[in-house]
């Protein structure tokens, strides 16, 4: 089943792979908040979520070669946090921070396309 309907249909690929991996890192952080305060309900489905967005921006193909695998890396980092022991101290601030990247940059790119236009980028 697909929860991000919308986004399977085609929206997704419309976005910037920073818009892309912005979105995958809400779900990453929700995931990961939800895990630490022992919340599997809400962890199942930002699990969920986060795997879903991982592989439609996996299956983009825009991103192949040396993109594609850093998507994939970064999937595999996430699965790591929960799924295998002993987890490393801190693996789950570094991951927040790399996505939080995404996030301050497709917000940087949005707002200067609002302030000047599309000719900026």
């Amino acid at each position: 089943m697909t929860t991000h309907a919308g986004l399977a249909a085609g929206r997704w690929r419309s976005f910037s792979l920073a818009e892309q991996l912005a979105n995958v890192g809400s779900e990453v952080d929700r995931a990961i908040a939800a895990w630490a305060v022992h919340r599997s309900d809400r962890f199942d489905r930002a699990l969920a979520r986060a795997l879903e967005l991982f592989d439609l921006t996996a299956r983009d193909d825009r991103w192949r070669g040396h993109r594609r695998r850093e998507i994939l890396r970064a999937r595999a980092e996430f699965c790591r946090l929960f799924f295998e022991d002993p987890v490393q101290a801190g693996a789950a601030d570094t991951l927040s921070a790399y996505f939080l990247r995404f996030g301050v940059l497709a917000r940087r790119r949005s707002v200067l396309k609002a302030v000047e236009g599309p000719a900026a980028l």
